[in-house]
């Protein structure tokens, strides 16, 4: 490896050099939960990778209309069938001072590819990557791959010597509590360089006056501030201590709308809630022999006692769309004949549980976050209040999100809340690899309880290499019907995007629900 360069690097005249050309602004943002860490390798929750995109960059990345453009490389072209050769952009220096190499890419790529990473299921089919020369770099894949440059949105690029020096080659899983240097660490080429954290305080980044890239910003620092009560990041906003909160509770919005200098941002979103299960043998809740919930007809009879119209007309206020399937619609792979709401029918739920032979119901454990998704706990204590009246007992916990999908990844609870976007891919391939392949290799990291259908899988692994875009969703389509006849996961609803911000600040809002700060202003 090449020696790295010992550099005085000044951030205060850094800092004064951004100054010349923009008023300085602080940027106060409120959000409802914390980030895992620092390290975009450790972990695939949506939030906390799209912060540190503030700080880590990827190869390609989505603009504001969610198309993909060039970002640390340059251009692209595609050698043969496993060969896709990417020219890095000139220029790029991380916040150390380092140059952008090939070798950073190589590093980087084959660290999220790693049998051990967390997030190895967002690059199927990638095999390795390999230097061309300095600035020039082959991925190699195990076959053609229509959705590369979708998943290398989220591969966010590290300095190997920086890795290399700190003993953080190897990934991290934040989700299983594993802690590295770069946890709490960080060395990016992005808009905004990592100054301080205080998990569960607060998060403090500032600008990065090298950013290769033209500023569309005028922000020079970056506060972020987890508040896990909606109530109290409400006052915060009101009160003037923050410029935007994400989310905004959606029973305030009207009050925040009715304060003068306030606004509220609202639009459709691609976020799809579902309920995942275990089915395992047996139930964690040791009350109940067996698993109920392994039999087709449980699990039906479960739908069949949910009034999805009262979820969202009274715990979302209407601001949610029912979902019969595990995509919202604007995600390639969403079909009208898989997305059909079942009727709300507490008698038929209580009749097919007889016909499987629980006519006296039984009782499991379900686990909820209170500080992931749009109202999590109020839905499933109304989903908990619906099984009742069939005579299913729901157990539940409701927990901060680190805990809960820690307890859910590793099948802990019987039935857990997942909120799945479909990102980076923004395609149905994320939830048929993810969450419907039986689970193997980089298949099924997100399958925790188990499901396995032979024919979800073949088609699934079909939709991995076919380029053409017709014969895909197809299959996609086809295996999505499979899921929902056999209620693989319970998909609830569509949840919509909710922010509020005081009337200074200019954002675009996008469907995958990331404030892309680089892009915003505040006056």
């Amino acid at each position: 490896m090449t020696p790295r360069k010992l550099l005085l690097t000044a951030t205060t005249a850094l800092s004064l050099a951004f100054g010349g050309a923009a008023q300085a602004e602080t940027f106060r943002l409120g959000t409802n939960g914390d980030l895992y860490g620092l390290d975009p390798h450790s972990m695939t929750d949506s939030f906390t990778v799209s912060f540190l995109n503030h700080i880590y960059e990827a190869l390609v990345r989505y603009d504001a209309d969610l198309k993909i453009e060039p970002a640390l490389a340059k251009s692209w072209e595609q050698i043969d069938e496993t060969t896709v050769r990417y020219h890095l952009r000139e220029g790029v220096k991380f916040h150390d001072g380092q140059d952008l190499t090939a070798e950073d890419v190589v590093a980087s790529v084959n660290r999220a590819a790693h049998e051990d990473s967390p997030i190895r299921g967002n690059i199927a089919g990638l095999v390795g990557a390999k230097m061309v020369d300095d600035m020039t770099v082959d991925l190699l894949l195990d076959g053609p791959n229509p959705l590369l440059n979708n998943f290398l949105t989220n591969i966010l690029i590290f300095d190997a010597g920086w890795l290399e020096e700190n003993n953080a080659l190897d990934p991290i899983d934040a989700q299983k509590g594993e802690e590295g240097y770069t946890t709490s660490h960080a060395n990016g080429t992005g808009p905004f360089r990592f100054v301080s954290r205080t998990p569960d305080a607060q998060t403090v980044l500032e600008v990065n006056a090298g950013w290769w890239d033209t500023p569309k910003h005028n922000i020079t620092r970056i506060e972020l501030n987890p508040i896990n009560s909606d109530a109290t990041r409400v006052a915060a906003m009101l009160s003037g201590e923050l410029d935007m909160i994400v989310p905004s509770p959606l029973q305030d919005s009207k009050r925040i709308e009715a304060t003068p200098g306030m606004h509220v941002l609202e639009a459709p979103g691609l976020r799809a809630i579902m309920m995942g299960f275990n089915l395992s043998d047996q139930l964690n809740n040791a009350s109940t022999e067996g698993n109920p919930l392994q039999k087709v007809e449980v699990r039906q009879a479960l739908v069949h006692a949910i009034s999805y119209d009262l979820l969202r007309d009274k715990i979302m206020r209407g601001k949610s769309r029912n979902l019969g399937t595990l995509v919202a619609p604007q995600v390639p792979g969403f079909d009208d004949a898989n997305d059909e709401i079942p009727a709300y029918d507490p008698e038929l739920a209580k009749q097919m549980l007889a016909d499987a032979g629980y006519a006296d119901g039984f009782s499991f454990n379900m686990n909820c976050p209170n500080d992931s998704y749009v109202n999590d706990a109020a839905i499933c204590q109304a989903l908990a209040a619906m099984f009742a009246r069939v005579g299913v007992k729901a157990d539940l916990t409701a927990e901060t999100k680190a805990i809960h999908f820690e307890h859910a990844r590793a099948n802990e609870t019987d039935m857990f809340m997942l909120g799945w976007a479909t990102l980076p891919m923004l395609d149905g391939y994320s939830v048929l690899s993810a969450m419907l392949h039986t689970p193997g290799g980089q298949m099924g990291t997100w399958n925790p309880g188990g499901y396995s259908n032979a024919e979800v899988d073949r088609l699934t692994e079909a939709v991995a290499t076919e380029l053409d875009a017709d014969k895909r969703l197809e299959m996609m389509t086809e295996a999505f019907a499979i899921a929902k006849s056999e209620v693989a996961w319970l998909p609830l609803h569509a949840q919509p995007l909710s922010w509020a911000a005081r009337d200074g600040v200019s954002i675009p809002q996008t469907g995958d629900d990331k404030a892309r700060l680089w892009l915003a202003r505040i006056d």
